[in-house]
């Protein structure tokens, strides 16, 4: 399936599932995101694990306004295809993992920029169904998998997201897995029983150990 798509609109196959967030997870964010504010006469720190008040101006050495934040994150996703990169090991991984599962991309992102986002995703060789919305994750992995006597798999960066998905799809395997190790080791630790994955190699070898149980 090569468009963007809503979750209603997902048919999955009698197959476990698999539902992995995109930035940090499947694309490089915070690297070429640096990159883009670099370009733009700005850096970013890596000083906590958030974005406002760690983008600096580069002359004045001012800290950007969430506003500002907001309006750098809007013009990178307008320009993600010229910025960002597959996370290291993860077309392979997808795609022997596919041969056992369905793949669902879910991207908290404006959906303005879906098509942008699937364009790329189509270009690397990623071609797993893509929901965009900012709305909580744990409902959509909720209806996504429909209690459903399979397996599920959740994977995501950020531990809110994690936590919304253990509340909404209990059964669900949750991986935390981030490509940036420097802001890496400035995010929280998820809460509960999460796997955290050093990489697409460890990621794939949970999930595959959690469909043979």
């Amino acid at each position: 399936m090569n468009n963007t798509v809503r979750d209603d609109e997902i048919r999955l196959s009698n197959r476990p599932l698999i539902v992995s967030d995109v930035d940090e997870v499947v694309l490089e964010f915070l690297g070429p995101f640096r990159a883009f504010l670099e370009s733009r006469d700005h850096v970013l720190l890596p000083r906590s694990f958030r974005l406002t008040g760690n983008i600096i101006h580069r002359a004045t050495e001012q800290p950007a306004t969430e506003a500002d934040v907001k309006d750098m994150l809007d013009a990178f996703y307008a320009a993600q295809d010229r910025w960002q990169t597959p996370a290291v090991g993860v077309v392979e991984a997808l795609h022997e993992l596919s041969a056992l599962a369905d793949i669902v991309f879910l991207t908290a992102m404006p959906p303005r920029h879906a098509a942008a986002r699937r364009a790329l995703l189509d270009r690397l060789d990623l071609p797993y169904p893509l929901l965009a919305s900012e709305d909580p994750k744990g409902p959509i992995v909720q209806r996504l998998h429909a209690g459903r006597a399979l397996p599920v798999v959740f994977i995501d960066d950020i531990a809110r997201n994690l936590q919304s998905v253990q509340a909404h799809a209990p059964s669900c395997l949750l991986i935390n897995l981030m490509a940036n190790a420097e802001f890496r080791a400035l995010a929280p630790a998820p809460d509960g029983c999460v796997h955290i994955a050093a990489d697409w190699t460890d990621a794939a070898s949970a999930i595959r150990a959690h469909f043979q149980r």
